[in-house]
């Protein structure tokens, strides 16, 4: 029989067993949500990234463009002259004497009717007040010395002194200053066309700050054209993040979850079509056209999974920021992407059961097991099998069969 030491030394030692596997729980469910966090972060990086590549390639255009005009802004009258027809390109105004014409020209456009199908949205109500400017990160960490141009001076007037004795004549120093002098005038022409945008384009985009805070929708569709109109809307900006800066009420996190949720539904529809339009060439071997649907799915689960991943927390985030969130469930696009993979399962069983059926070499290699394997993984994905994919599996089945059975 244990003594009552050993009873209470048990007693105790079960107490902490169970205290640890309590603390073992909540650490892994608290390690679920932050790799469902991890996750959920990361796809919204590689979306934002695509994004902003598309729009640094029209920024940089913009910027070249704004560049090789720069000898303009030294002539008052072609300066004057550029302004006026950036000005007719989106604001009509009137001639009334030749004193205020060019005042007149300089006016700010009003801003643009919204299209047709804003009219659909549904009512808001007012959003929260913007919060406050926050200072730059950064900005007391760089600053300017001037001992460093005043040492590069001297440096760059003992190097002219020692060529002007050995009888060479500075040019490289002229260059390196023309060098300087040109960047220092592109510079100062980019920050020019910011202000300048600025000034010219700030009541379009206080209405494009209304129109972003108010918008609510119920249709994804209907964001994808918002976030499309947007962007064409800005592409006037020689850039639209330095521009914007100055517009501290601006609602970018908003601005940013609608570009997301619009580029999330047009790549999942480019995929779905991609998927429904895949069709096997005749004259292509069996081993290359498995290998393009395998591809093609791996795409597929790869895009659905990132988006089930950070399904919870995408779905309340767009909750609270009024934007259709019903799409991502298995009821809405992610079911229908689902389905259409069945569409490669049929491709592919279909396939190998006539290949197996015509060359009898092919039954000799594992080709029946790719097709079912395929087949069982596609299965799993779309949760099942319609009736036309049935048929093509029980097809299969079959010769599989009289192969075994041989």
């Amino acid at each position: 029989m244990p003594s009552g030491n050993d009873g209470a030394t048990v007693t105790f030692l079960k107490r902490e067993l169970e205290a640890s596997f309590v603390k073992i729980d909540s650490l892994e469910s608290e390690n679920h949500e932050l790799k469902q966090e991890i996750s959920r972060l990361k796809t919204q990086i590689s979306t934002l990234k695509a994004h902003d590549l598309e729009r640094k390639s029209t920024l940089w255009k913009k910027l070249q463009s704004s560049m090789d005009s720069s000898k303009d802004f030294n002539d008052p009258p072609q300066k004057t002259k550029l302004q006026v027809d950036v000005v007719l390109d989106h604001a009509p105004f009137k001639k009334s004497s030749s004193n205020n014409t060019e005042a007149k020209a300089m006016l700010p456009k009003p801003p643009p009717s919204p299209p047709q199908w804003l009219q659909r949205r549904v009512t808001a109500p007012p959003p929260p007040p913007p919060p406050l400017p926050s200072s730059p990160v950064g900005s007391k960490a760089v600053r300017r010395v001037p001992a460093v141009m005043e040492f590069y001076r001297s440096l760059m007037k003992r190097d002219t002194q020692k060529e002007n004795k050995n009888g060479v004549v500075g040019v490289v120093s002229v260059t390196y200053s023309r060098d300087m002098i040109g960047e220092i005038e592109n510079r100062s022409t980019y920050l020019t066309s910011i202000k300048s945008d600025v000034e010219k384009y700030g009541q379009l985009l206080n209405f494009l700050i209304r129109e972003v805070q108010g918008a609510a929708f119920t249709e994804i569709s209907d964001v994808e054209a918002f976030v499309k109109w947007l962007d064409g809307e800005l592409s006037c900006l020689v850039d639209e993040r330095a521009v914007l800066k100055h517009f501290p009420q601006w609602p970018e996190r908003k601005a940013d979850a609608l570009r997301e949720a619009a580029f999330s539904f047009r790549d999942l529809k480019n995929l779905e079509s991609e998927v429904l339009a895949f069709k096997c060439v005749p004259k292509q071997p069996l081993v290359q056209s498995l290998r393009k649907m395998q591809a093609l799915q791996d795409r597929v689960e790869s895009s659905v999974s990132g988006l089930e991943r950070t399904r919870e927390g995408t779905s309340k985030r767009y909750k609270e920021l009024q934007i259709p969130w019903q799409w991502l469930m298995d009821t809405g696009v992610v079911g229908q992407i689902k389905l259409s993979s069945l569409k490669l399962a049929r491709e592919c069983m279909r396939m190998i059961a006539k290949e197996l059926e015509s060359n009898e070499v092919s039954r000799e290699g594992d080709l029946l097991l790719q097709g079912v394997r395929f087949a069982f993984r596609v299965h799993q994905f779309a949760g099942g099998f319609d009736t036309d994919t049935m048929h093509a599996f029980e097809e299969l089945k079959e010769i599989g069969s009289k192969i075994y059975n041989k």
